[in-house]
């Protein structure tokens, strides 16, 4: 601290430095120098100082932060710098929202009359055990494969109702519903209103989600929530809620709190938004994109079927331009002459095969005629067979008495055999002896 030698003048008011601040009065007033000086002295009196708060400011700027911590219960709130240095010591995921204590030691710049802090340490309250149970419970539900990609359901293209489960009169709900009616003016919604935090959260989650859930026309449910601190937002890592979700019909979004925040729901519902007006665009298509790309699309079609088209016209145009199609008869009197040689060939083959299979024919007749045991009946020989049908052809086979069956070329005669006779027979005793036959 500086130090001041007065150099009072007698009937003079002292100089503004050698008067204390306690001292001062409107004929000797005190230096702003000295009122500083005497700040700074008595605030570093004070030591260090653990505060209990919320951060609400957290600007990093060449390596050192710079921020505000406020009260948990009032508007009050202090500012506070955390060297570079002293950074490098803290926890890595401090930011905005967190709920904190920090060593303090205030500091007073005597050039500017700046009031600040500056931290010495700083670290999470109330959320050590906390975070350890969600952690272990992260590793639970990832080995039962809750968080698999495979297991999550896509989003629909155009939704016909949107479910929506957020806080009454939330600035989330408006921000859902302003961003998804500018991109899609005809949405629908179907609002359950439930706790966004609190005991009442997770049952009035999971109800508000199976009644949703329910609802058939409903084809997605977003679960939206603004920002807040971890310990506001821990009921949407709770595990009961976790599973219903997980085992809910309709595909979830998750759009809990900033970009930043992140609770187990983000790993188990089918799509995470960052924040509630991502969801909003994730739920629903761009009008305006949809109609551009429609357009895209039918310039890209107008432009194929017309080089399709001007292509095929072109080929045919080349194609006409030929001789044989000039004179398409030329082919039909060539192919005529063709077929009817080809006819002509084909009767003379047929009609030679046939006079030949004739003269076939009529030789194999003539040869059967003259082998025919009916040739031979009509030259007047006659076939004796005895009563078993076999053919006489000894006659001692048919001694007297044997009855006979005789063929000739006409007909069939029965006859009884008188024994071997030696009547000649054309011209000739019978040689070996004949057997001589009684009509019946």
């Amino acid at each position: 601290m500086t130090t001041f030698q007065p150099a009072a003048v007698p009937g003079q008011a002292p100089p503004p430095d050698s008067v204390h601040p306690r001292d001062s009065r409107s004929e000797a007033p005190t230096s702003v120098s000295r009122l500083n000086d005497t700040i700074k002295g008595f605030i570093e009196r004070w030591g260090s100082v653990w505060v209990e708060g919320e951060v609400t400011s957290w600007n990093v700027r060449g390596g050192n932060v710079f921020g505000r911590m406020k009260d948990l219960a009032t508007d009050s709130t202090v500012a506070f710098r955390v060297w570079s240095s002293t950074l490098q010591r803290l926890p890595r995921d401090l930011k905005v929202g967190d709920h904190v204590i920090a060593c303090v030691k205030a500091d007073y710049f005597v050039r500017t009359g700046d009031f600040t802090f500056a931290v010495s340490a700083m670290r999470h309250v109330g959320l050590g055990d906390q975070l350890e149970k969600l952690e272990r419970l992260r590793q639970k539900l990832r080995a039962e494969g809750l968080f698999d990609p495979s297991r999550k359901k896509g989003l629909p293209f155009l939704p016909r109702t949107i479910g929506l489960i957020t806080g009454e009169r939330s600035d989330a709900e408006k921000d859902v519903h302003r961003n998804a009616e500018l991109r899609w003016p005809q949405v629908v919604f179907r609002t359950a209103y439930a706790a966004v935090q609190g005991d009442r959260c997770v049952p009035e989650t999971i109800g508000a989600l199976k009644a949703l859930d329910a609802d058939p026309e409903v084809d997605v449910i977003i679960i939206a929530r603004g920002g807040g601190d971890p310990q506001t937002l821990l009921g949407f890592s709770d595990e009961r809620l976790l599973r219903a979700v997980a085992e809910a019909k309709t595909p979830v979004v998750s759009a809990i709190g900033h970009e930043n925040d992140h609770p187990l729901l983000d790993d188990v519902a089918d799509v995470r938004a960052s924040t509630p007006t991502d969801a909003a665009k994730r739920v629903v298509p761009d009008v305006a994109e949809q109609r551009a790309l429609i357009g895209q699309l039918r310039s890209r079609l107008t432009s194929r079927l017309t080089q399709r088209v001007s292509h095929d016209i072109a080929q045919l145009e080349q194609l006409r331009s030929r001789p044989v199609l000039r004179a398409p008869e030329q082919i039909v009197d060539t192919r005529t002459q063709q077929v009817w040689l080809a006819t002509a060939r084909g009767r003379d083959v047929v009609d030679r095969a046939v006079h030949a299979a004739e003269r076939t024919t009529s030789e194999l007749r003539a040869s059967l005629r003259a082998l025919s045991p009916a040739s031979t009946l009509a030259r007047g020989y006659a076939i004796a067979q005895g009563e078993d049908g076999h053919v006489v052809r000894d006659a001692g086979a048919a001694p007297a008495g044997t009855k006979l069956v005789i063929t000739v070329e006409r007909g069939v005669i029965a006859a009884r055999s008188e024994g071997i006779s030696d009547v000649t027979v054309a011209g000739g005793p019978a040689r070996g002896g004949r057997a001589g036959a009684e009509l019946e």
